[in-house]
């Protein structure tokens, strides 16, 4: 599976993608890049790979098409993509933020957009994802945005966690909300209160820092802190607001906390029915502004995988030796010190 490498064993390599993953990727009109994220050959331990398949993609049909006809787009061109991961192989795959849906928070109204919202454990979409899961034997991430019935139908920005064998492992909810810009996501749902929650899965230990958290390094110590190994950052995010600080942000946070991070973002300009303003003296528009993609993969030495198109929809597939983890761990210690906080307490 592995092109020749010039480099030393732990370098970045150019994973070939199968010919059936072509194929589903012909088909779909999506990219696929492939890359591998080793670490240096220990003694007493084996390597632990954990393949990983970000997914990035646009809308399938216009805002202003019937939920469910927009719900049902996206399985059916998500599913393709599942395919040609697990035709590549990938463990565990992570979908981007609110994968569902148009992001529609952007405009105020309530109706159609809160309409989207699914039963974090038994809603259409998680059964969808548990079918994929245990298909492929593949981890799937899913965030969605959570109805939950049981306390008040209160809205939640969440990521639904499902193993390998089809079961929900858990859920986590974004923890971080932004009150910046066109995001007003406070009208629709408030922080999280699932902590910072690590999923152990047959192929290593992940967890879940959904989009705005990763402007926060507290929120990537408190993952590190209670053992994550991979940390997967599913978004939805413009270019003019965070575009210079998208290929920094995760790629830092695994150098500091000693594990992998996976950056995802949705792609494209998504054009709503009814005009609405910023707050900030501009014009009225219908759009939010573009969804950059460029989705990657950081490692906890520093390396990062090339990103996704910023215009076109893509699985990137990373190959993970999570001995790297532990391995930076011991070089440099980052994680000792910032856990020491009366250190920083006058």
């Amino acid at each position: 599976m592995e092109v020749d490498d010039s480099g030393l064993p732990w370098t970045d390599r150019l994973l070939q993608v199968s010919e059936e993953a072509q194929k589903f990727a012909k088909a779909g009109g999506f990219d696929i890049l492939a890359y591998k994220l080793g670490a240096q050959k220990e003694q007493l331990r084996p390597p632990r790979y954990m393949r990983v398949g970000l997914l990035q993609h646009s809308l399938f049909l216009p805002t202003t098409a019937p939920v469910e006809q927009q719900v049902a787009a996206l399985h059916k061109h998500v599913g393709e993509m599942a395919a040609a991961a697990a035709a590549c192989g990938v463990n565990v795959i992570c979908l981007q933020e609110a994968w569902t849906m148009p992001f529609g928070f952007c405009t105020r109204e309530k109706l159609p957009w809160t309409e989207f919202a699914e039963n974090a454990e038994e809603g259409p979409t998680t059964t969808f994802c548990q079918k994929i899961a245990s298909d492929h034997n593949m981890v799937v991430v899913s965030p969605i945005l959570e109805r939950d019935s049981r306390h008040g139908d209160t809205l939640w920005n969440t990521a639904v966690v499902i193993d390998n064998s089809g079961a929900v492992l858990g859920k986590t909810r974004k923890n971080h909300i932004p009150r910046v810009g066109d995001f007003n996501e406070s009208t629709y749902y408030m922080e999280g209160n699932t902590g910072h929650r690590v999923f152990k899965t047959e192929f290593g230990r992940i967890a879940v820092n959904i989009c705005y958290g990763r402007h926060h390094p507290l929120n990537w110590l408190a993952y590190a802190l209670n053992g994550a190994e991979v940390v997967f950052n599913p978004s939805a995010t413009v270019g003019l607001l965070s575009e210079p600080l998208w290929s920094i942000e995760a790629r830092n946070a695994a150098i500091a906390n000693h594990y992998f991070t996976c950056a995802i973002n949705r792609v494209g300009t998504e054009y709503y029915p009814n005009e609405f303003t910023s707050g900030d003296g501009g014009k009225a528009h219908n759009d939010f502004g573009h969804f950059y993609g460029s989705s990657y993969v950081a490692a906890p030495d520093g390396r990062r995988t090339p990103g996704l198109s910023r215009i076109s929809n893509g699985l990137l597939i990373a190959d993970l030796d999570l001995n790297l983890c532990r391995q930076m761990a011991d070089q440099w210690g980052f994680r000792v010190w910032q856990s020491l906080t009366r250190v920083y307490l006058d």
